[in-house]
């Protein structure tokens, strides 16, 4: 349940930064939430990558449909792609690429500020 509503909270943080802030702002919205709310690292990852990831294909995909394939079409072409729609796969990689980073620095940010608690039979 933690790892939704860490995916939901991402989207919609980074949704409204983008409002406001440069593309970037994606970043710091994954890193504040894996910050505040512990994870461990590969979940903190994809919870990253998800949450940006599918908020940027959506944004993409309604960019592509809304001006009927102009600029996607001039992209694929110039990267010689057959289909427009790699282009936004394309995107929404790099989108989850840059949250599940930020997320994923944000837990190891939160792991090595935390105390490590002895073990029973271990001593150091």
């Amino acid at each position: 349940m933690k790892f939704v509503v860490k995916i939901v909270l991402i989207a919609g943080l980074s949704y409204i930064a983008e409002q406001f802030l440069p593309w970037w702002s994606v970043v710091l919205c994954a890193f504040l939430v894996n910050l505040l709310i512990p994870t461990k690292g590969f979940n903190a990852f994809i919870s990253g990558f998800l949450g940006v990831g599918i908020l940027w294909l959506v944004f993409a995909w309604m960019i592509d449909s809304s001006t009927d394939s102009i600029l996607t079409d001039k992209i694929a072409q110039l990267f010689e792609l057959n289909q427009s729609g790699l282009v936004v796969a394309a995107t929404a990689a790099i989108g989850g690429l840059s949250g599940g980073f930020g997320a994923l620095t944000g837990s190891l940010l939160r792991t090595i500020n935390q105390k490590e608690v002895a073990k029973p039979g271990y001593y150091k």
